[in-house]
C-alpha cells in the first residue's frame, strides 16, 4: 500500500508540472533578444517635440506582441505651444497736450547749445538760445517740435532736425479726506486709486466708493463723479468728500 500510494503521488505532480510548463513555455518562446528604447520624459518631450517610439523585437505572439501592439496604437503627444510674455504697457505721449509744470526734454540734433531739458513756465511757453520764448500750451510733442524747427530755419540752421519728449508730468492734486492732501507728481498710467494711495490714503471719514475730478483743458475745465478706478491725466484735481455715517 504504501508504494502505490508513493507512485500515484510521483505521476500526479509529474501532470502537474507537465501542464504548468505548456502555457509558460508558449509565452517564453521567441526568435531573439528582446530590445526597449525608454520614452523620453515629459520635458524632454516638450522641447525636442513627440517622443521616440518604444521598439520591440518580437516575432512571436503571447504578453510581447500584446505589449508591442499597445505602444503602436497609442496616439501621439499634442505638441505644446508657449506664448511670449506681454511687454508693459508704456504711455504713448502722441496725443498729449502740454501745459504749464510739464518739463520737456528737446534735441536738436547737431546743436549742443540748443539740446537742453526746458520746464514750460506760467505762461505757457518755454524758451530757448536764438529763438526766445515758444509757446508750447495745448500744443503736442511733435507739434512744439515742428514749431522749433521752423523758428530755427528761419536764418539759423539751415536744415533742423528737432525731437521732443516729455522728461517729467505737471503734477495732479488730491484735497478732502485723505491722509495727506496736496501736490504730487504725476505717474504715468495712475488711476484715482493710486493718487489716494500716495497721499497717504483715506481718512477715517473719506466716502470711499467714489470721487470728484476736476480735469482741465485748452478749452476750460470739466468735472465728473468717477469711480476709483478712473485714470488720471496730469494736472488732474481729486476731491474725497466726506461720508455722513
Amino acid at each position: 500500500m504504501p508504494v502505490a500510494r508513493a507512485f500515484r503521488w510521483s505521476i500526479l505532480t509529474a501532470c502537474l508540472a507537465a501542464s504548468a510548463a505548456l502555457p509558460l513555455g508558449g509565452c517564453m518562446q521567441t526568435a531573439g533578444p528582446v530590445a526597449y528604447v525608454q520614452p523620453r520624459s515629459d520635458l524632454d518631450a516638450m522641447a525636442y517635440g513627440a517622443p521616440q517610439p518604444v521598439v520591440v523585437a518580437n516575432n512571436g505572439g503571447g504578453a510581447i506582441a500584446a505589449l508591442s501592439n499597445s505602444f503602436a496604437s497609442a496616439p501621439a503627444p499634442m505638441p505644446v505651444g508657449y506664448a511670449a510674455p506681454m511687454a508693459v504697457p508704456v504711455r504713448y505721449d502722441a496725443s498729449y497736450h502740454l501745459d504749464a509744470g510739464d518739463k520737456l526734454r528737446v534735441v536738436v540734433y547737431g546743436q549742443e547749445g540748443l539740446t537742453n531739458s526746458y520746464a514750460i513756465d506760467a505762461g505757457g511757453s518755454i524758451t530757448l538760445p536764438l529763438i526766445g520764448a515758444v509757446p508750447a500750451r495745448g500744443r503736442t510733442t511733435a507739434g512744439l517740435a515742428g514749431e522749433i524747427g521752423a523758428r530755427l530755419r528761419n536764418g539759423y540752421i539751415r536744415e533742423p532736425s528737432v525731437a521732443v519728449e516729455i522728461d517729467t508730468y505737471r503734477p495732479f492734486f488730491i484735497l478732502g479726506e485723505v491722509s495727506a492732501p496736496g501736490q504730487y507728481p504725476y505717474v504715468p498710467n495712475m488711476t484715482v486709486e493710486s493718487a489716494v494711495a500716495i497721499a497717504g490714503g483715506f481718512s477715517p471719514r473719506a466716502k470711499r466708493d467714489v470721487v470728484t475730478v476736476t480735469h482741465t483743458e485748452a478749452g476750460g475745465a470739466m468735472r465728473a463723479v468717477v469711480p476709483l478706478g478712473t485714470p488720471l491725466a496730469p494736472g488732474d484735481t481729486v476731491f474725497v468728500g466726506e461720508r455722513w455715517f
